[in-house]
Formats: structure tokens, sequence, C-alpha cells
């Protein structure tokens, strides 16, 4: 299994492949929306490249569960509800949700999402 720091090298590598962001850009506190300017387009490319550079199977609603963002039963009012809130730290369980809760506005769920996240994200598939 690749240690921490070549999971992140190897990510760091898709993201500046897909989004065409320098190298310094892409730290683990980076956010994948606001920081590296990554559209929903780009997250097909992004999970493309993460698949063949780990060889692993990355379904797209366990990285980006839209079906919870898109729920009249999880969202109100332009608001994740606290049921919601329960969804995706269950289903993201690689994602740091705390300051999202602060203030669960979907329309800022795809700021959230850290380059960190996406490395714990994929370690956990390599466990």
């Amino acid at each position: 299994m690749p240690s921490k720091e070549e999971v992140f090298e190897k990510v760091k590598e898709a993201l500046v492949d897909a989004l065409g962001v320098d190298d310094d850009e892409v730290t683990p506190t980076a956010t994948m929306v606001g920081d590296l300017g990554a559209e929903s387009i780009d997250f097909l490319d992004i999970v493309f490249r993460l698949e063949k550079a780990f060889e692993i199977e990355i379904p797209r609603a366990e990285l980006f569960p839209d079906d919870v963002l898109t729920s009249e039963e999880y969202v109100q009012d332009g608001k994740v509800t606290a049921a919601g809130l329960e969804q995706l730290k269950a289903r993201m369980p690689f994602a740091d949700l705390s300051k999202f809760e602060e203030n669960p506005v979907v329309q800022e769920f795809g700021n959230m999402l850290t380059v960190d996240d996406l490395c714990r994200y994929i370690q956990g598939k390599l466990a």
C-alpha cells in the first residue's frame, strides 16, 4: 500500500493534469472548487485519472453524493438538514464536514472538499 505522501503526490499529479493548475497550488488544504477552480465536468476527468493512477474504481455517488444534496428529504430552503448532514457524514467519512456544518448551504458544498479529503478517500479505497 502506498504511503500517505505517495498518495498525495499521485493525487496532486492528477489534479495538475486535469485542472491545469501549478504544482504549488495543490496543497492538502486547498479546496477543489474554491481554490483549484474545479467544475463539475472536471470531476469526471479527475475521477478517471485517479482510477487509472491507483488502479481502483470510484463510483461517482461515493465521492460526490449528489442524491443527498438534491433530495427534498435532506434539503430545505437551500440548506442541508440535520438528517442530511448525518447522511453525508455516513457516506463521506473521509471528508471533514465541520466547516460545512456551520452553514450547510447546498451551493457551498462544492467549496468544502479539499485535496486532503480526496487523499483520505483514496487511502480508504486502497486499505
